[in-house]
């Protein structure tokens, strides 16, 4: 039995395995590759590369309408993460300490944002802002972004919290401490990295996001996913992709100093 578990594989399994692997990363990578490549096309029309070039990243900064909309993402993202992140970790702790009646119909609906589709989801909220006359503009995006986010932050500090040992909090209270000690000094250490992820993963979404905010947004407030779907009809501009490839630079830059920072964190205990 240990013979066949260790058994070396065949020159065409390697092949394959390689293939395979390859084939995954292409399909993944080749898209992004694409982005990177035309931001330093020198075509305008930015159809086929004609030549190397690096003016459409300074021309970014003299597209006032593209910076705009970059910043106004960058801000409705940051506020809703914020609301996100506070309202949702509360939530998974309350879900995790307490039993209630309703508990479980509760936990039933936090799962209706993520499996609804985000157009019913986005005519939902438009509905909603319309009945409570709420203007539509960047408060309207921040309420949106922030409703879609909460439960993924939930879902991901209750499964830090899955691990979590309660006698933890049971010693430092029969040390003196009250509730809000516990919570600020035991709790939430022990679970901040699910809240870090938390945070990351309403970031990215409401970073990324287009039907809702579609739906929820107004002329006051366009973001970067919007005023790339109106230039889609007229032609994207080169210095969208440029734009788009400084995005994903910083992404990358984030992705890597998260890794070291996990690596040296684990090289330590």
């Amino acid at each position: 039995m240990s013979k066949l578990l260790t058994k070396t594989p065949s020159l065409a399994e390697k092949i394959f395995s390689r293939s395979f692997s390859a084939l995954i990363f292409i399909f993944l990578y080749a898209p992004i590759a694409v982005v990177v490549l035309f931001s330093f096309n020198s075509s305008k029309r930015n159809i086929v590369f004609e030549n190397f070039t690096l003016k459409w990243y300074g021309e970014i900064f003299y597209n006032d309408a593209l910076l705009d909309s970059f910043f106004t993402t960058l801000a409705v993202a940051s506020a809703s993460t914020l609301i996100a992140v506070v309202i949702g970790t509360l939530t998974a702790i309350a879900m995790f300490r307490y039993k209630f009646k309703g508990k479980s119909i509760i936990d039933a609906l936090l799962y209706v944002p993520v499996v609804m589709p985000e157009i019913v989801l986005g005519i939902s909220l438009l509905s909603s802002f319309a009945l409570a006359h709420v203007p539509l503009g960047f408060v309207s995006l921040i309420i949106a972004h922030a409703t879609f986010s909460i439960p993924f932050v939930v879902f991901t500090v209750q499964a830090r919290l899955s691990g979590f040992d309660r006698s933890l909090e049971e010693a430092a209270m029969d040390l003196g401490a009250n509730r809000i000690r516990v919570l600020t000094g035991i709790t939430i250490p022990v679970i901040f990295p699910g809240i870090i992820s938390g945070a990351a993963l309403a970031f990215t979404l409401s970073i990324d996001d287009f039907i809702i905010s579609f739906f929820t947004t107004g002329a006051s407030a366009v973001t970067f996913p919007l005023k790339i779907m109106e230039s889609v009809r007229s032609g994207i501009r080169p210095d969208v992709y440029a734009l788009s490839a400084l995005i994903m630079l910083a992404t990358f830059i984030a992705v890597i100093i998260a890794q070291v920072l996990s690596y040296r964190k684990k090289q330590k205990l």
